[in-house]
């Protein structure tokens, strides 16, 4: 058990989450560090299109077959369902109003990669087995979530009269629109075109997610002195709690889809994870007024470390 604790510890310390750290220290030394506003706009393009694109060809090497096809409709109906009850929690748990809320609940209906990933890493150190086809749903669950927050905000913000446009301005939203049109790229070329293109999605990935996590930690660190007023002590706490509602949802699900234990477990880390690219990168996009300070520090300052540390085992144990 000590090596598994120090494996999940040692995942946090990595080049990405030290550059956010970074960019949060700079803002709080009231450093003059900043990246350029066209620069930031492309590196969240580029995040959301190599995620889609990486997401689309995986799909394309698994197949699709009965197992995929239930688990990844359970998968998308979990995030487009997680950030309604996210939105419902923080508006009873804290003081945010209607668009940070919404903003806030799309983190909770998507997945972070890196959380997956752990989780996979965690897997072959007990040596519990996982269906592959899991990378297909993790991406799969990136886009519904968006969608769900866009939604929230439109409704809130126009005091719930019903918009005869709402659907198409949303489906039609650029962060969207990139995503969805990358996955449905990536499964249409395959190997053949991920190959074609790795050069430019994966080798520089790292690098500008660094460039791109230094970029939200500045901004987060800014927010947070200006709206630190709106951090309350129910925002940490919907921080960790959120994680184990969308975790034990998941295993609801996953239970009734008849996944293995190994694929049980991805999936309750899938619904228990935050975003904090994908989902950064539309919010930043589509919704410039809610604030990174609070969406950001959430995601990555609580949610995540909370998961790596105390989620991942817990939820190991629950399957098993």
């Amino acid at each position: 058990m000590p090596s598994v604790i120090e494996t999940l510890s040692s995942n946090l310390l990595v080049p990405t989450i030290l550059f956010f750290v970074l960019g949060l220290l700079a803002a709080f030394a009231r450093s003059d560090l900043s990246i350029p506003g066209g620069a930031a706009k492309f590196m969240s393009l580029y995040l959301l299109l190599a995620i889609g694109f990486k997401g689309g060809s995986s799909l394309a090497e698994h197949g699709i077959h009965m197992d995929l096809f239930l688990t990844l409709l359970g998968g998308v109906g979990l995030s487009f369902v997680i950030p309604f009850v996210a939105f419902g929690l923080l508006r009873v748990m804290t003081r945010l109003d209607a668009l940070n809320a919404a903003a806030v609940a799309g983190h909770y209906g998507s997945i972070s990669i890196v959380t997956f990933v752990t989780a996979i890493s965690l897997l072959d150190l007990v040596g519990l087995s996982h269906d592959g086809f899991m990378v297909a749903v993790a991406a799969a669950m990136e886009v519904p979530a968006i969608l769900s927050a866009l939604w929230l905000a439109h409704k809130t913000s126009s005091n719930g009269v019903k918009d005869k446009g709402l659907w198409r301005d949303l489906l039609a939203n650029g962060s969207i629109v990139l995503l969805t049109g990358a996955f449905l790229i990536g499964a249409v070329t395959g190997g053949e075109g991920m190959q074609m293109i790795a050069p430019f999605i994966v080798t520089p990935f790292t690098g500008i997610l660094c460039l791109f996590l230094l970029d939200m930690g500045i901004s987060a660190g800014r927010s947070l002195i200006k709206n630190r007023d709106k951090l309350s002590l129910g925002l940490f706490a919907f921080g960790m709690l959120m994680p184990l509602i969308g975790a034990a949802m998941a295993w609801v699900v996953g239970a009734v889809i008849g996944l293995p234990e190994g694929s049980l477990f991805l999936f309750m880390v899938l619904s228990a994870s935050a975003s904090y690219i994908a989902v950064p990168a539309a919010m930043k996009i589509a919704l410039p007024k809610a604030e990174a300070g609070i969406y950001l520090t959430l995601s990555l300052g609580v949610s995540f470390p909370f998961n790596i540390t105390i989620g991942l085992p817990l939820y190991l144990w629950w399957v098993m």
